[in-house]
């Protein structure tokens, strides 16, 4: 009974923390999925936000910049009617012109590099070399003739955000390039991404920066001061840079900021309605995952302390439960006399038995000679011990795959696993001696023995048939003179 009560409690305690395993792991894994989607969807908030910041201001700029592109192109006419008077540009006083006009002015020769300019540090400039797609629409510019107004652009130097016009001279020479700077206007100021970039920066402590880079990975910023460096050419993220802005699809890198491991996003961005090259643009998300593996670190541990708390509760629950129901389940299938097997167990047994393939399975009848006089004459309480000391006789004999089972009254039955004549013959002769001794404080009028009927199984046998021969072989021993054994089919 003890043993069956473990291995009961044991069973439901491994059951309960199975079901609760599997239960708190889908709960840890989809805590896990909801922390990951809800930091990604942080990033992907972010990145909209500063997205549609870009398109607001875009069409802010397309939609006010009429009238600068007028002034732009009066003042290219201007220009070019100089240009025809003084071919010179050495003679011409820039500066002066940049007061006049409020414009900074720049001369593109034919190799499309700035040979003169009121912006001094954008002298010697060579779009060739920067700029390929810039320099490509330069030339096809100056093939057309024609002037022409592109949306906000930067300033190659300081990162200043400006607004370009193009205007080749007659002879296809050079081009006149005017820039205005947009930074100061009122525009910007109402739709300043720069402001919206430090709100998000302070609202996600995930996003350590966010940049917005031309196509020749110059940043795009108000404020010089705060200017971050550019992309550089040849560099790691240079490559990923301009993966995003050729395949027009996000594209992430792991690398350094500040010491600090991070992952670089870099999101392509194209205006709703194309102006030269400087509505193709590239937004820089530097985020890091700290924050988030923090909170999976958390979530492990929570998950460790509710297991504990699951292993405590199904150790508790299940010795409540084996307690309960452990004594009813061992009754329905063991005698509650001798803690053997009983008859309800005894079928499935040697069922179970003979479905093996390749065993020798035999069935041992035991039954007690003369049993009625120990109950009619000492008592049942003297026959209720003497049932018991034969099943603990019977059980000494067997090996754990071997199973003994109290049928009814005073019989018994044994069902021997594997087991061969020879040993089998021992193991009778075995239980009849030790009986001998058993019995021999019994009075002498009350003459106690065993008789044992042995069949080994066949292929065609089934517990019915099995049980029969074996009965059959119990017949025989106490037709016989009882305390002995006899197998079936043979004819001694």
């Amino acid at each position: 009974m003890k043993n069956f009560r473990l291995h009961l409690t044991l069973i439901i305690i491994v059951f309960s923390i199975f079901i609760s395993f599997i239960v708190a792991f889908f709960d840890q894994v989809k805590l896990k999925n909801r922390l990951i989607e809800e930091y990604e969807s942080k990033l992907s908030a972010t990145e909209d936000s500063i997205i549609d910041s870009l398109h607001t201001i875009d069409k802010a700029y397309m939609f006010f910049d009429d009238d600068i592109a007028q002034k732009m192109k009066k003042i290219s006419g201007d220009l070019l009617t100089l240009y025809e008077k003084n071919r010179d540009f050495d003679e011409w006083d820039f500066q002066a012109l940049k007061t006049y006009y409020g414009m900074d002015i720049y001369i593109i020769n034919e190799k499309n590099v700035i040979t003169h300019s009121s912006f001094h540090e954008d002298v010697g400039l060579d779009f060739q070399s920067c700029c390929t797609r810039l320099s490509e629409l330069l030339d096809t510019r100056r093939i057309e003739g024609v002037f022409v107004d592109d949306g906000m652009d930067i300033q190659q130097a300081n990162g200043g955000i400006k607004k370009y016009s193009y205007a080749p001279t007659p002879d296809k020479k050079y081009i006149i390039e005017l820039g205005i700077e947009l930074s100061d206007g009122e525009i910007f100021k109402h739709f300043n991404f720069l402001q919206l970039k430090n709100e998000l920066e302070e609202k996600y402590t995930f996003i350590n920066n966010i940049n917005i880079y031309s196509r020749g990975g110059n940043t795009l910023l108000v404020d010089s001061n705060k200017r971050e460096e550019d992309i550089k050419r040849g560099s790691k993220r240079w490559s990923y840079f301009r993966k995003a802005l050729e395949s027009g699809e996000p594209v992430e890198v792991k690398g350094k900021w500040h010491d600090l491991d991070v992952t670089y996003r870099y999101v392509p961005y194209e205006a709703t309605e194309k102006r030269g090259v400087s509505t193709n643009r590239v937004v820089e998300i530097v985020y890091n995952d700290y924050p988030l593996n923090k909170e999976l670190v958390d979530n492990k541990k929570q998950f460790v302390l509710q297991l504990l708390v699951i292993l405590i509760g199904a150790i508790l629950l299940s010795l409540f439960i084996a307690r309960w129901i452990g004594r009813p389940m061992f009754l329905a299938f063991h005698d509650s006399l001798t803690g053997l097997k009983n008859r309800a167990a005894f079928e499935d047994l040697v069922s179970d038995q003979l479905k093996k393939k390749d065993v020798n399975t035999a069935l041992m009848m035991i039954d007690l000679d003369n049993f009625k006089l120990v109950n009619d004459r000492l008592g049942h309480s003297e026959g209720d011990r003497i049932l018991k000391v034969t099943a603990e006789a019977i059980a000494s004999f067997l090996s754990k795959k071997d199973s003994a089972v109290r049928i009814g009254g005073d019989e018994f039955g044994v069902i021997f696993a594997n087991i061969q004549v020879e040993d089998l013959k021992k193991t009778a002769l075995g239980m009849l001696n030790l009986m001998e001794q058993r019995f021999h404080d019994l009075p002498e009028e009350i003459d106690v023995s065993m008789s044992i009927g042995i069949a080994f199984a066949d292929e065609q046998d089934n517990v019915d048939t099995l049980y029969a021969k074996a009965d059959s072989a119990l017949y025989r021993s106490k037709n016989n003179g009882k305390n002995q054994y006899h197998i079936y089919g043979d004819t001694e």
